[in-house]
């Protein structure tokens, strides 16, 4: 596979053959390619909410304590080479076509010996796997796709840790119908004799079904507790909040809930220490301080504020909703919305469009997509002003020119899909016009018809 593009045009054939639930699949790969994942010291990472964040967290703590990181995240929001990071930087273009090269030969093998072709989200985690064991990283951190127990990633047999953040309903069709069996699906990456740290779930019936599968597996459990986390507020640049003996922690994240995946990767951290790894807490906080995570409270423009967040289900959409009561309660608010047919929309609309001084509604460039046009009619219910835009460039200028003439600001949200090209088009729009410009988009003498 000579280019990232080949590499990336091959992932996107096998993708369109869709997805198998369980580890066989993962683990006919694992075995062509050596079984590397065994011999990596991983932290696997599950949840509904907050996992990526998480993720993003415990790098950065374990980076400032002086180790090699890898890190694979799901699914890829600004293109597929920053699911594979280490020490924070993504694959290299090279790399990447030489991993998925390696891996889609091991995928021949299997169909030589009359296997099945491995899924896409199979083939992205080997990739995974092979690349941080070949530049040796000395800890991985595994965010799990969907669930947990039949995930492709739970393939780890002895991670160092199994970290559970916020759980909430998503993919019941898959997971279960209930927050037990959600909370099931997600404590099936708890191993036999293991650690685990929880983010202490509010809900009776998630902590029961952790706690009972930490006593089937004879495994230490450890529950973060995001109700400590005092003096929460938000500051230029990011959050603050106090949190036990860690006394005041800065995250360069503006989003209220970065709070409780905060407090998680602080247990985590500690729980990683009792464990062996020299962590010390001034690390944890420096560590923290110095996190990177985009998509979730992005800004991506401060005239007029433009800010873009992940919130695709209802549990994050109460949450968003919570940071923009917290700190923007003096501006207008302008959504841009963007959602998958599967997810729980009506409740996501119910949630943040009471906030909304105007909404305007895109299509996702996902097979998944919910028209944009169907969603505008959702969301007339819940506030009077909104409109489809065919393209989500047109959404972003449209969004900014509104925003510049009523000083207000603008969220996008509703899916991870579609955030990219929303990046892209502020992107373009600050390039072409400038800061002044962008204040008043019309001012410029620019073509503003819609």
């Amino acid at each position: 596979m000579g280019n990232e593009e080949e590499a990336a045009a091959y992932l996107e054939k096998i993708g369109k053959s869709g997805s198998i639930y369980g580890l066989d699949g993962i683990r006919g790969l694992m075995r062509e390619l050596g079984d590397v994942q065994d011999r990596l010291d991983t932290v696997h990472v599950a949840g509904t909410n907050g996992k990526g964040s998480v993720c993003a967290m415990l790098t950065s703590i374990l980076m400032e304590a002086g180790y090699r990181v890898g890190t694979y995240v799901s699914p890829a929001v600004f293109g597929r080479r920053e699911q594979y990071q280490i020490d924070r930087e993504p694959i290299p273009e090279e790399k990447f076509a030489d991993v998925i090269s390696r891996v889609k030969a091991a995928c021949g093998r299997m169909a030589a010996k009359g296997m099945r072709q491995p899924t896409v989200f199979e083939v992205e985690t080997a990739a995974a796997f092979f690349y941080f064991y070949e530049e040796g990283c000395q800890v991985a951190v595994i965010e799990t796709g969907m669930g947990g127990a039949q995930d492709a990633t739970n393939i780890l047999k002895r991670p160092r840790l199994s970290v559970i953040t916020s759980i909430s309903f998503d993919h019941m069709g898959f997971l279960g119908d209930s927050l037990a069996e959600i909370a099931r699906a997600k404590a099936g990456i708890i191993k036999e004799n293991g650690r685990a740290v929880a983010l202490k779930p509010r809900q009776e019936e998630a902590r029961r079904a952790i706690e009972d599968a930490c006593r089937e597996k004879r495994a230490s459990l450890t529950y973060a507790d995001d109700a400590l986390a005092e003096n929460v507020c938000l500051w230029e640049g990011g959050l603050r909040f106090s949190y036990r003996e860690q006394g005041e922690i800065r995250l360069p994240l503006m989003g209220a809930y970065q709070a409780q995946n905060g407090v998680c990767a602080i247990e985590a951290a500690k729980a990683l220490r009792e464990g062996g790894l020299r962590i010390t807490d001034g690390q944890i906080r420096r560590g923290l301080a110095k996190t990177r995570w985009e998509g979730r409270f992005s800004i991506l423009c401060e005239e007029p504020l433009f800010v873009m967040d992940g919130a695709h289900n209802e549990d994050a959409a109460k949450k968003l909703r919570e940071t923009l009561e917290m700190g923007f309660t003096n501006r207008k608010i302008i959504y841009i919305i963007g959602v998958l047919a599967d997810k729980e929309h009506r409740k996501m609309l119910e949630i943040m469009l009471p906030l909304a001084h105007q909404a305007l509604t895109v299509t996702p460039g996902s097979p998944r997509a919910l028209d944009g046009r169907l969603l505008a009619e959702e969301a007339g219910e819940f506030c009077p002003n909104v409109s489809y835009c065919p393209k989500i460039s047109l959404a972003v200028r449209q969004a900014m020119e509104l925003a510049g003439k009523d000083e207000a600001m603008v969220v996008a949200f509703g899916s991870l899909s579609y955030l990219a090209e929303v990046r892209e088009a502020v992107g373009g729009l600050r390039k072409k016009l400038g800061t002044r410009g962008l204040r008043r988009i019309s001012d410029t003498g620019e073509d503003t018809a819609w």
